[in-house]
């Protein structure tokens, strides 16, 4: 069965490939202040925002609690994982103040999965610091 291409926000698109993996269920993008970007379609509009919710706040749970063992102010945190018996929630930072966030079951491959959140990171990042195009004013006549 393939996995449903993402339908909601406009950064979306950078969800399919983590979306086709085997186990993955859900996937999202949110800001890093808690806003939805993007979200796969199985995830209803009130799940999505509460996900990208609780990435701002998971995130922020996970620099303080480093912080707490370090002393260092404002670790740059790689990827916070938590792990229940439902399965993998998977947080990574996607630059400019954004995140990828999703859920996969228990038989997952972690390995896997954070190798092609951090390509589709590349992804989204190269895409946010490309210029503006500018019109072909030379195809004009």
């Amino acid at each position: 069965m393939s996995a449903p291409s993402p339908t909601t926000g406009d950064l979306a698109w950078v969800l399919t490939p983590l979306l086709e993996l085997p186990g993955v269920q859900h996937a999202v993008v949110a800001t890093g202040d808690g806003l939805i970007e993007g979200a796969s379609p199985g995830l209803d509009r009130a799940s999505g925002e509460r996900v990208a919710a609780m990435t701002a706040t998971l995130h922020a749970a996970a620099r303080a609690f480093t912080t707490a063992f370090t002393d260092v102010e404002g670790p740059k945190l790689a990827q916070t994982v938590v792990e229940s018996d439902l399965g993998f929630a998977v947080v990574v930072p996607a630059g400019n103040n954004t995140t990828l966030a999703l859920f996969a079951e228990p038989g997952a491959k972690l390995g896997d999965i954070a190798y092609q959140m951090q390509v589709q990171v590349t992804a989204l990042t190269r895409a946010m610091h490309a210029p503006a195009r500018q019109p072909d004013t030379a195809a004009r006549p």
